[in-house]
């Protein structure tokens, strides 16, 4: 395993003038060793770039990667020692699961009894333990990626297994099955796993900490937790959650923030720069109150969306569009009734310029 240290950026066109012309903006990253990691982010962000950049399929424009300390920009994935698993299985169809398994100990001259062992605890692991002596080229599109995870995770002193989107082939019943296998498979064998993905509920479910990146930047690293409770940038706000962070347009004075026409005294002890400020608020901390409830404000009922487990009830006033996440016993609740819902509290964030306010 290695800690692996990046500050680099990264430009497909020779001299680039302007951010757009980033495929990665300057960044500067450690991941642990040892540690669980997701690059989330939609198509075209920059988190395959990065993955492979760390891998030494792609050198960077500009900066430096560290292996434990250890400059190794130029050194290949082989020097570096990577497993890396594509979107798509890559195995040897002629072979057997276990011959799979085994090829990159075999390529490296491990003793017979050694590779038997390895490829017998990876299978017993990705529960293929049945199907070692099958056919590679007979099995299921998830037992293929299957082989080919067991193939990235196999080699016991790989510097750092990096998953690009391993799961999209896979059956949407299967994937939570094989994440959880892979969290588990992390906590055993203590190996530096780095996942990308655009999907949310991947990334929140399997890493550690989550790298959320937008248009060639690193918005925000930190662990679910931090980046449901509190979003460093707007962008992760939208991007995090089902559905995502409510945004309400202020602004603030000596009065307190003004909202749709409401004035709200701030949370106590809280302090905010005089302007134009967001407030955001999750779903989930949106309240049905009392008419004149401190913090709360009244609002038309636009839409009652009711899924069985809760009702996603949407509101508006003076162009504030908001969702809140409510127990079903409100979907007896129409469009245009009045309703009155708390945004002001201890889960509000403030934002300006997109940016969380500390």
């Amino acid at each position: 395993m290695a800690r692996i240290e990046l500050d680099l950026a990264h430009a497909y066109k020779r001299n680039p003038e302007q951010d757009s012309d980033y495929a990665l903006l300057p960044l500067k990253m450690t991941f642990d060793d040892g540690g669980a990691y997701a690059l989330l982010g939609p198509s075209g962000c920059g988190k395959t770039t990065l993955l492979n950049i760390m891998s030494g399929l792609v050198t960077p424009s500009r900066g430096n990667v560290l292996f434990d300390g250890r400059d190794v920009t130029q050194a290949s994935p082989q020097q570096r020692n990577i497993a890396q698993v594509f979107q798509f299985p890559v195995i040897y169809d002629t072979m057997t699961v276990a011959e799979n398994l085994a090829f990159p100990l075999r390529n490296r001259k491990l003793p017979a009894a050694q590779i038997a062992k390895r490829v017998g605890e990876i299978a017993e692991m990705l529960e293929l333990s049945g199907q070692l002596n099958q056919r590679a080229a007979g099995l299921a599109a998830d037992a293929k990626q299957k082989i080919s995870l067991g193939r990235g995770l196999v080699r016991p002193d790989v510097s750092a297994v990096l998953f690009d989107e391993p799961l999209t082939v896979i059956d949407p019943h299967l994937k939570w099955k094989l994440r959880r296998k892979l969290k588990q498979i992390h906590r055993e064998l203590k190996l530096t796993l780095i996942y990308v993905t655009h999907d949310q509920v991947e990334a929140l479910t399997f890493a550690d900490h989550v790298v959320v990146m937008t248009r060639g930047r690193a918005v925000q690293v930190g662990s679910p937790a931090d980046l449901f409770e509190r979003p460093s940038h707007t962008f992760v706000g939208n991007f995090i959650g089902s559905p995502g962070m409510n945004f309400l347009s202020g602004s603030v004075d000596h009065e307190g923030m003004h909202l749709a026409g409401v004035k709200f005294a701030l949370p106590a002890g809280r302090v905010l720069p005089a302007g134009e400020v967001k407030l955001g608020i999750r779903p989930e901390y949106v309240s049905l109150v009392p008419s004149q409830t401190a913090g709360a404000m009244q609002m038309t009922v636009s839409q009652v969306q009711d899924v069985g487990t809760h009702v996603i009830l949407s509101a508006h006033r003076d162009g504030c569009n908001l969702k809140a996440r409510l127990s079903p016993d409100v979907a007896q609740l129409a469009v245009g009734d009045a309703v009155w819902l708390k945004v002001m509290g201890e889960h509000s964030c403030f934002y300006k310029n997109e940016e969380i306010v500390p």
